[in-house]
């Protein structure tokens, strides 16, 4: 049976990673992110994630972020930190130091590179929950980066058989096969959105929420448009997701992290630093940012949130 968790709902951010201009991790802005999510409503949190970065990220600054996540967050917001590689015994070792270090889930992503079938995927999983039992698991399917797709049948059969796997982060963009693992789970499995633009959707469709990226540049807005979707108020949630939708889209007009990065910078939030392989925005996408910033009112807003 499904651990029960009844705060596993609603808008998460998966946190950027602010670096310094030398490139280390910025202790001062992260500080100043997380509280900002806070002061947003966002009571999850996802830091070492693909949109931190931790694969570009040491053992050691992927446990000071953690670890820093974990001391602001307490009483206030739950976290579930990224953990995911593509070794197994890798995947389990900073589970286990996650837990150590009082996170309340761990986000796993599907092994990219390997490319495994559906039965080294479900083994990859199981394994890495029965190393951590007693700890949520949220697996996290996202095919466009890390070139193996989590099926249906295999999600729904980890879901069945391993009571710490309560969730999944579904970034297929296959609704059809969101809907199967939607109208099959057992109870209490919870199905995320690990795409913006899809969220609407997949709440209408019976999901339980986002694991964002524009809540980094937009929590309050994020989180507003998850909570009107969960309590049923279509029209305004419509609206809401309408007015937000440029905003999601132009965070992807290249990789990710580098257009929201872009737009924190433009909004204050911190500096454009990426660490290779990835590199700033073109000018072109810095300026889309901007307009479509501009046209949250996110630009004037957020000026003097962060000191």
């Amino acid at each position: 049976m499904t651990m029960q968790l009844d705060w596993l709902r609603g808008c998460a951010t998966a946190l950027v990673t602010p670096f310094a201009g030398d490139g280390s991790v910025d202790e001062k802005r992260l500080r100043d992110l997380v509280e900002y999510q806070i002061a947003g409503n966002v009571r999850l949190l996802v830091p070492c994630g693909t949109t931190g970065e931790s694969v570009t990220m040491t053992e050691e600054e992927n446990q000071f972020v953690i670890r820093t996540t974990v001391e602001l967050a307490r009483g206030r917001a739950k976290v579930i930190a990224g953990t995911g590689s593509n070794s197994t015994a890798v995947t389990i070792k900073r589970s286990q130091a996650a837990r150590e270090l009082g996170v309340d889930a761990v986000l796993t992503v599907a092994p990219y590179y390997n490319k495994p079938t559906q039965d080294g995927l479900y083994a990859h999983f199981r394994a890495i929950a029965e190393a951590v039992d007693g700890l949520p698991v949220v697996i996290y399917n996202v095919p466009g980066r890390t070139s193996s797709n989590i099926a249906a049948e295999t999600t729904l059969r980890l879901a069945r058989d391993v009571e710490n796997i309560v969730a999944v982060k579904e970034a297929s963009g296959n609704l059809s096969q969101i809907m199967e693992i939607l109208r099959s789970r057992p109870e209490g499995f919870r199905v995320i959105s690990g795409d913006d633009s899809l969220t609407l959707a997949l709440i209408a469709l019976g999901g339980e929420g986002l694991i964002s990226v524009a809540s980094n540049e937009a929590p309050a807005l994020m989180s507003q448009l998850n909570d009107l979707a969960l309590a049923g108020n279509w029209d305004e949630a419509r609206k809401l997701h309408y007015r937000l939708l440029p905003l999601m889209e132009a965070n992807f007009i290249e990789s990710s992290p580098g257009p929201v990065k872009a737009g924190m910078a433009l909004m204050g939030l911190l500096e454009e630093n990426l660490r290779l392989p990835l590199v700033p925005v073109q000018e072109k996408t810095r300026t889309r940012m901007r307009e479509v910033l501009n046209e949250l009112g996110l630009l004037k807003e957020t000026s003097h949130a962060i000191a």
